[in-house]
């Protein structure tokens, strides 16, 4: 079986993404789709698709921004540039 079979359907990928940051104990956390705006770019109509990620979670207490954005993109980094092409990033500690 081919790696593109084993990647998760377009309507799937929010719940792997939700699923693998779920060891981050967010106190919150939001993944939206957003592919819809950005439907002319080559990365899209090759078939991966734009998430943007809001997150709150203790785990991020005391870390960096760019701490903070390792910690995600090591939990994710087997899916990009397919079936993620672009990810945009919003995240926060506990406090804030």
């Amino acid at each position: 079986m081919s790696d593109l079979e084993n990647t998760p359907k377009p309507e799937e990928r929010v719940d792997v993404i939700r699923q693998r940051l779920a060891v981050l104990e967010p106190i919150e956390l939001e993944v939206l789709n957003d592919s819809h705006l950005h439907a002319q770019h080559a990365g899209n109509r090759d078939g991966a698709n734009h998430f943007t990620v809001t997150m709150r979670s203790a785990k991020f207490d005391g870390v960096s921004r760019v701490q903070r954005q390792r910690m995600v993109y090591e939990l994710l980094e087997d899916l990009m540039p397919f079936p993620i092409h672009a990810l945009a990033l919003n995240l926060s500690s506990s406090d804030e």
